[in-house]
This record gives structure tokens, sequence and C-alpha cells, in this order.
């Protein structure tokens, strides 16, 4: 086994992981099934993609990509929330309009970055080691806006934001405009999913607008993952959860693709993946159940039984 190959799965995690922290802000916090994440992430790829080869400084273009996440993200609120589009449909219907936008933006469906300055070659010729310079790069990118997105969630909009996810009626009648809230939480997330979009299309040398099928189901899976692991109980824990969820996703990849998989399988593992998050919770509170009645049975007074563990 390559640790080459290794570092390859981390990098793509820690790239990965930054989309799965914008799935989480709207899956945990928001509670909106939000699918503009199909049509935001090559929206991010395209945009980077396209500004690079037309000459632009690659920051300047992974800025840009982060921007135009936050509009996608903001047409999909405003489609539920002024509109009153219901929030799936809202986000499939953005996600089918940006597949158009994204073409009209690379003019073809797919744009080569081979030969092109791109933030990884930047950080490379500014001295950082050719071997890790990408997961230097994402990795304090990810720590960065991990520390950022902890910071926000406990300030007074943060906490509005996390409330109207928890109880909407609740929190407008105390007064807190839940449009704006949903308009902000669904900006941030698309802005996050563009981010890792334009790292993702840099980090592989090119942008493809069919690169955001199914990204939808990678975050969730990312963020359940995580959830299972670590059982979060507080922002912090959970945010960290995302994007090692992420990191152990791509890892998942690696090991089935080593263990003989094809590539077109891998919707079926990360579906596998999923349900087998899913179901954990459940298994392991059955374990823990029989645990602690077999305890009771042969004589043990302490057996804790409980259903919620």
């Amino acid at each position: 086994m390559s640790l080459f190959a290794l570092a390859g799965s981390l990098e793509q995690g820690l790239a990965f992981g930054i989309m799965a922290l914008g799935v989480y802000l709207t899956f945990r916090i928001l509670d909106f099934p939000d699918l503009t994440v199909d049509g935001s992430f090559p929206l991010g790829g395209a945009i980077a993609a396209t500004m690079i080869v037309g000459g632009y400084n690659p920051i300047l273009a992974t800025l840009v990509a982060l921007l135009a996440g936050l509009i996608a993200g903001g047409v999909t609120g405003l489609l539920n929330t002024k509109l009153k589009i219901s929030g799936l449909l809202a986000g499939i219907l953005t996600m089918t309009a940006l597949y158009s936008v994204n073409l009209r933006i690379m003019g073809r469906s797919n744009i080569p970055l081979l030969r092109r300055e791109t933030l990884i070659t930047m950080l490379k010729d500014a001295g950082l080691p050719e071997a890790f310079v990408a997961l230097i790069t994402f990795l304090a990118l990810t720590i960065i806006l991990k520390l950022l997105l902890d910071w926000f969630l406990m300030t007074e909009i943060g906490l509005a934001l996390r409330a109207t996810g928890d109880n909407e009626a609740m929190i407008r009648s105390l007064g807190v405009d839940t449009d704006a809230m949903k308009l902000l939480g669904l900006s941030l997330s698309n802005g996050l999913v563009a981010l890792s979009g334009a790292l993702v299309a840099q980090y592989q040398g090119f942008a493809d607008v069919g690169m955001g099928v199914g990204m939808i189901v990678t975050g969730l899976a990312s963020v359940i993952i995580g959830t299972v692991v670590l059982l979060p109980r507080n922002i912090g824990a959970a945010t960290l959860g995302a994007v090692l969820g992420s990191i152990i996703y791509r890892f998942a990849v690696f090991f089935a693709l080593r263990a003989g998989f094809a590539p077109t399988d891998l919707k079926i593992v990360t579906s596998a993946l999923v349900v087998v998050a899913l179901a954990a919770p459940a298994l392991r509170s059955r374990a823990n159940t029989r645990v602690a009645i077999r305890s009771l049975l042969n004589g043990g007074g302490s057996g804790n039984v409980n259903a919620g563990d």
C-alpha cells in the first residue's frame, strides 16, 4: 500500500471536508433539505477554472467562486422564503438552473488546468515542500474555516440561526426574522461548497460540469459518519466530526477501490456507508441493552438498560 496514495486520500478528505462543513450547516443547523449543493460545487470549480485559464490570479478566482456560491445559496433561500416554494423543490430548481449556468461559464463541459498556475502551484513556488503543499494548504484552510464557523455559530446571529433550525415558530415569535436566517444559512453553506469545488478543481487539474453529481450524498455521508464516530455534544465537536467524516469517507473509497470495486461501483459503496452510519446508533443501542439484560440475568445488579445510549 502506497503512503503517497493514502496521503492523497487525506488531501481529498480535507478538500471535501470544507464542502461537508457547508452541508452540516444546512442539514444539521438549519434543518433544510438543500440540494443546491450538486450545482454550487461545480459552480465553484467552473468559475475558478475559467478565470485561471483567462489569466486571473488563482486566489482571486477562488474568492470569486466563493462569492458565486454565496449568491447561489441566496437564490435558493429567496425561492423558499419569498416565493414560498418548498425547500426541497427550491434546491432542485436552483441545482437544475446551475447546470446551464456552469456550461455557460465554462463554454464547454470540461476545462483542463494542466500547466496553469493554480493555488497549489503558487504555494509550491512560494517555498512549501512539493510533496506536502496540497496537504498543508487544505489542512490550514479547513482548520481556519472550521474555527470561523464555530465562532460564528456562537455569536448572537449564529445562535438565532441555530434556533431557527430547532424551532422556527418559537424563534419567530421572539421577533427574529427567520427568513433572513434561512437566507444567511443557505448562502454561507453554498459559499463553502463552491469554495470546496474551486479547490478540488485546482487540486485534480480540471473542472467538469458533471463533478457535482451525487455531491449532496457525499456531504451527508460525511456528516453522518462523523456524528456516529464522535457523538458530538457541542458545535466544535460537530464541525470536527463533519471534517473527520469526510476524511473517513475518502479512505473508505480508497480501500473499496483497493479491494477490487470498480469506480462505477462507488455509488453503491457510498449508499452502503450511509446505511451503516445511520443504522449504527440503533445497533449499538440494541447491543448495550442485550449486555445489560445479560448482566442482570447473571446476577449483576449494576446493569444500566438505556436504549438512548
